[in-house]
């Protein structure tokens, strides 16, 4: 059994944004870890629109205020999405500063605690531009594709796992299907399902859990 204190920071899809059951995925899949016979404390750190630079200015203090000194922990970072969405004044954050930010964020949390990171994934553009409140935000799956190569390999740099979702998501009917049925940004629970299913088979959160 392990023993782990996890914080999930993010946007919208870490929250979980369109789950009826209000999961989304750190939720399935700290769920499925249970039934493994693993203890983890899960707490998701997901805020609807951040982009980097948002996440940056907050993660620190709100992962320290949950994740005690004396206990196991670790950190799994989602973003990036919300970087290559365009308003009409135009992209929210520029591609170098998006880069430069999340090699400071990977590089301080990776310095810290374990840490993982989890790519942006792909919208049904056939329902952009979307409004979240009263900005029109149009979101396109070449800049996302682009977005989660630059953050691959970014990653790479400071040696954080990361795991690519945009490839496989894009290609996934039952998936793309679940983005029809949201609001072509936010999976329904079939969708975030999927997306634990992939996270919690991966090599890179396997570590954590299946010690010997």
């Amino acid at each position: 059994m392990t023993v782990l204190r996890i914080c999930f920071v993010g946007d919208s899809i870490t929250t979980g944004t369109g789950d009826e059951a209000y999961l989304g995925w750190p939720g399935r899949l700290c769920a499925g870890e249970r039934a493994r016979g693993h203890d983890l404390t899960h707490y998701n750190l997901g805020i609807r629109g951040d982009t980097s630079p948002m996440i940056e200015a907050r993660w620190r203090a709100e992962c320290e205020a949950r994740l005690p000194a004396e206990f196991p922990a670790a950190l799994v970072f989602a973003f990036g999405l919300n970087d290559t969405t365009e308003e009409p004044t135009g992209l929210r954050v520029s591609p170098d500063l998006s880069s430069a930010t999340a090699r400071r964020i990977l590089a301080a949390a990776s310095s810290w605690k374990p840490t993982l990171m989890i790519g942006p994934t792909p919208v049904d553009e056939s329902k952009m531009p979307t409004r979240f409140g009263v900005v029109p935000r149009d979101m396109r799956n070449a800049r996302i594709a682009t977005a989660s190569r630059i953050l691959e390999g970014i990653a790479a740099e400071v040696s954080v796992p990361y795991l690519d979702l945009y490839t496989p998501l894009a290609r996934d009917a039952t998936f793309v299907q679940s983005l029809a049925a949201g609001d072509g940004v936010h999976p329904t629970a079939e969708g975030y399902a999927i997306m634990a299913a992939r996270i919690g088979a991966w090599s890179g959160w396997r570590r954590w859990l299946d010690k010997r």
